[in-house]
Formats: C-alpha cells, structure tokens, sequence
C-alpha cells in the first residue's frame, strides 16, 4: 500500500511515515498542499494524511483539488479541533478527521480502515457468516431472511462495519452519521445500538461496549 503523507512539520511525517513503512506501506512526503497535488498527479496512492494549516495551499484548498483529479481516501490531520472545521472536512469528501496530539497507531487503523473500505466499494456487501449488509442495496439479511430497520439504524451500523475494530466514540458517531455533534444528547447513539443489537439477533455481540467511550463492530 502506499500513502502520501502531507504536513509541514517534518517531525509529524517522520513519525507518520515511521509507523507506516513498520506495516510495509510505501511513503511519499509533501510539506505543503500544491507539492501534493503535484504528486497525486504523478503517482497513484491508496491513502493521504493531509494536515490543514500549512503554507502554500491549505489543507481545505488541497482536498477539494486532489478529489478533483482523483478518487483517493483522504484522512485529514489536524490540531484545530473546532465543530465548524470538522463539518467542513467531511463536506469536501474527507474521509477522516483526526486530531493532534494523536495516536500513530490508531492513525495507522484509519488508514488500514478507510483503504478496506474504498476496497470493497466495488462490490459493497459485507459477509459476516450468515449476516450479509449490502451497502448498495441498503439491505440486511441473516440466514437469507431479510431484516427490517429504520436508515438511520442501518446508517450507524455500515458506519460501525466500514469502520470494524475501531473504537468510535459517541461523539464520533453522532458526527458521522448525523452529521451534528449534539443530538439529543448520548441516548440518541446508546437508543438505536440497543435497537441494532436486537435486530442482529444471534449476531449481537459483534457490536461491543467500549466502556467510558463508545462503541465498535468487532470481528
């Protein structure tokens, strides 16, 4: 797999592409957005960690660039944790958002997570034994019977599968699925798993309680 690393701090991408190259992925490095966009030009990658607040071109400005010219995941990083610039992120096609300081492991499963799930967007079903989601056809089947649940039930739950293994926070979940970060305050999110868990049935517990965070789809 290779992956650009975009940052205008050299110790954030010696770090990041530390981590990486220990997982076998190729690194390139750009220390502003129109070198970039150069190399996605150039150079076809899996995966991008774009920071915002650089100099020549933007994290913003560079985004809407680079979706322009190619469909790669794109996992913004960034130490501006405002409502506002999260919003617009996703707005612009970001696939993630992660804040400084972070976690170069967790950084690490974003990417791994994000890459799977562009992966199998050709063919977007998820099998799980004998529990099948069709991203496409927005449907859910266990044992070849069809299961009935409301969007944004089965929303939440293809975010929590493209996302497998991660522990997402509720803040997380309300941000991603709906679009907002107060909705109704952490019953919103803790109502509808308990809904899910229900109509998953025997397949339950592969959602699981991330104790004094959230939640995650394991497997």
């Amino acid at each position: 797999m290779k992956i650009l690393i975009v940052d205008d701090e050299i110790k954030i991408r010696e770090v990041v592409s530390e981590y990486a190259k220990a997982l076998n992925y190729e690194c390139d490095e750009a220390s502003n957005g129109k070198d970039a966009i150069e190399k996605v030009r150039n150079n076809n990658y899996d995966c991008i960690v774009l920071d915002i607040m650089m100099p020549e071109l933007d994290g913003f400005s560079a985004c809407k660039k680079i979706k322009a010219i190619k469909d790669v995941p794109i996992i913004m990083l960034s130490a501006r944790q405002e409502e506002d610039d999260k919003l617009l992120s996703f707005e612009i096609g970001v696939d993630d958002y992660v804040t400084k300081p972070f976690s170069p492991k967790e950084l690490m499963a974003r990417i791994k997570a994000v890459c799977e799930r562009y992966n199998l967007r050709d063919n977007e079903k998820y099998v799980f034994d004998g529990l099948i989601i069709d991203v496409s056809g927005r449907s859910v089947s266990i044992d070849d019977k069809k299961v009935m649940m409301t969007p944004k039930e089965l929303d939440l739950l293809i975010y929590l599968v493209e996302n497998k293994n991660i522990a997402l926070t509720r803040d997380k979940l309300l941000s991603a699925v709906w679009q907002t970060d107060y909705y109704d305050d952490d019953r919103t999110i803790d109502t509808h798993i308990k809904m899910l868990r229900k109509d998953l049935g025997k397949y339950a517990d592969h959602i699981v309680t991330v104790r004094g965070m959230g939640y995650k789809f394991e497997i």
